[in-house]
C-alpha cells in the first residue's frame, strides 16, 4: 500500500515540532528581541512587567509547537491564547500589538522548524505542507486571542457601565455628603466636586424613548459637562454649570423637550445633588401628563408646594372651591374662568371683562355669585393666596388625571 502523502507531511510536521520543544526558552529570547526592534507604537508593552511578557511569549511559542507536534488539539478556542488575550486586555495592551507579536512568534517558530528540517535532512517538498500547518495554527491562535481580548474588553465596559450607574445612583441618593466619596466620584465621572449643579429629570415617552433627546451634545457644544442616567421610568441628568450660566443651559435644552422635563434649582456641589434630584422630581409632578415642556422649580413654586402635600391640596380645594365644583358643568366652568381671569388681572374687574369679552357688570355679578357660594370674601391677601392656590390645585388634579 502506498503511503498517504498527507500522513507523511503530518508526521514530518510532528517530528520537527517535537524536536524544537526543548528550545522554547531560546526561541522566547529571540521573540523578546524581535518585539522591540521596530516602531515603538507597535510595541507598546509598557503596562506589562518584563517577566510577565517573557512568560506569555514562552507559553505562546510552546503552544504553537505542542499543537504542531500533535500533543494538544487546536488551535481554535485554545486556552493559552485565550488566557493571554484576557490578561493583555486587562493590562491595556492594544490588540494590534498582540497580533503583531503573534505573527512574529509564528515567524520564529517557522524559522526554527526550517533549521530543524535542514539538520534532519527532511524532504524539501514536505516543507510546503509544514508551512501551511504553521500558519494555520498561527491564524487560529490569533483568532482565539482576538475573540478573548474583545470579550474581555466588553466585560470591562459592562463593569465600568455598572460602576458608573451605581455611582450616579449613590449621588442621587445623597451619598456625596461624604467628602471622600464626592471627590472620588467626581474624578471617575469627570465632574467638578464643587461649583453649581442642576439635576434634570425627563419622563419616558409613549414611544419608549425619553422626553429629552440630544441633550448631551447640545450641552457639550456650550462646554457644559454632564452625566446622564437611564432609570426605569426616567432619564436623569447632572449638569455642572461651572463657568456657564443656568439660563444658557436651559435655553439649549428647552427646544429638545418632547414630553415632561423638570429642572431643579441650582445647588452647590455634588453634596447637594440628592436634594436637587428630589426637587426636580417634585417639579416634574407639576407638569400635566401629555405636556411637552421643560419647567423649573422657580416657575412652579406654588404648584410644587401642592404636589408635596396632596392631602392638604385636596382639602384646600374643597374648602375654597367645593361649592362651585358641585355646580352643573357649564356654570361651574364659567365661574372658574371668571375667577381665574380676575385674579390674574390683579383683581381688576375692568381688565377681566376685556379678557372675558363681556361687560364689567357681568364680571361683578359672577364674582358676587362666587362669594355667595363659598361663603367668604374674595378680597384681601389671605383670600387672594388661598383662591390662587386652590385654582392651581384644581389644574394639577385635572391635568394629572388626563
Amino acid at each position: 500500500m502506498v503511503a498517504d502523502p498527507a500522513d507523511s507531511a503530518a508526521e514530518v510536521t510532528h517530528a520537527l515540532a517535537r524536536a524544537r520543544l526543548a528550545d522554547v526558552p531560546a526561541l522566547t529570547e529571540r521573540l523578546m528581541a524581535a518585539i522591540f526592534t521596530d516602531n515603538p507604537e507597535w510595541t507598546d508593552y509598557s503596562p506589562v512587567p518584563k517577566e510577565d511578557l517573557w512568560e506569555g511569549c514562552r507559553q505562546y511559542l510552546e503552544r504553537i509547537l505542542q499543537i504542531l507536534s500533535g500533543e494538544v488539539p487546536g488551535p481554535d478556542g485554545d486556552d493559552v491564547a485565550a488566557a493571554i488575550g484576557r490578561r493583555r486586555a486587562d493590562q491595556g495592551v492594544p490588540l494590534e500589538v498582540m497580533l503583531r507579536t503573534f505573527r512574529l512568534g509564528g515567524r520564529i517558530a517557522w524559522e526554527a522548524l526550517v533549521d530543524q528540517a535542514h539538520q534532519d535532512g527532511a524532504d524539501p517538498d514536505s516543507m510546503l505542507s509544514v508551512a501551511t500547518s504553521v500558519w494555520t495554527v498561527i491564524d487560529g491562535l490569533s483568532s482565539t486571542l482576538s475573540t478573548s481580548y474583545r470579550n474581555t474588553e466588553l466585560d470591562r465596559l459592562r463593569r465600568d457601565d455598572q460602576r458608573r450607574h451605581a455611582l450616579v445612583e449613590d449621588l442621587l441618593a445623597g451619598r456625596a455628603r461624604d467628602t471622600a466619596f464626592a471627590q472620588r466620584t467626581a474624578k471617575e465621572l469627570d465632574l467638578p466636586t464643587g461649583g453649581l449643579y442642576l439635576v434634570i429629570v425627563a419622563e419616558m415617552s409613549n414611544d419608549g424613548g425619553f422626553a429629552l433627546r440630544g441633550q448631551q451634545n447640545a450641552l457639550s457644544a456650550l462646554h457644559f459637562r454632564s452625566v446622564w442616567q437611564v432609570r426605569a421610568d426616567s432619564l436623569v441628568g447632572l449638569v455642572a454649570l461651572e463657568q456657564g450660566k443656568k439660563d444658557l443651559a436651559l435655553d439649549a435644552l428647552r427646544p429638545l423637550a418632547r414630553g415632561r422635563v423638570a429642572v431643579s434649582p441650582s445647588v452647590r456641589g455634588l453634596a447637594e445633588v440628592g436634594l436637587a434630584h428630589q426637587l426636580a422630581l417634585t417639579t416634574l409632578g407639576t407638569s400635566s401628563y401629555g405636556a411637552a415642556e421643560l419647567v423649573t422649580l422657580e416657575e412652579r413654586f406654588p404648584e410644587a408646594l401642592l404636589v408635596q402635600s396632596p392631602d392638604l391640596a385636596q382639602r384646600l380645594l374643597e374648602s375654597q372651591l367645593g361649592p362651585i365644583l358641585e355646580l352643573p358643568v357649564k356654570e361651574r366652568d364659567m365661574l372658574l374662568e371668571t375667577l381665574t381671569a380676575w385674579l390674574e388681572e390683579n383683581c381688576s374687574t375692568a381688565n377681566a371683562a376685556v379678557r372675558l369679552h363681556c361687560h364689567r357688570n357681568t364680571v361683578l355679578n359672577r364674582l358676587h355669585r362666587i362669594t355667595s357660594l363659598i361663603g367668604q370674601p374674595l378680597y384681601g391677601r389671605t383670600a387672594y393666596v388661598s383662591l390662587s392656590l386652590a385654582l392651581s390645585a384644581l389644574r394639577l388634579r385635572d391635568g394629572l388625571r388626563d
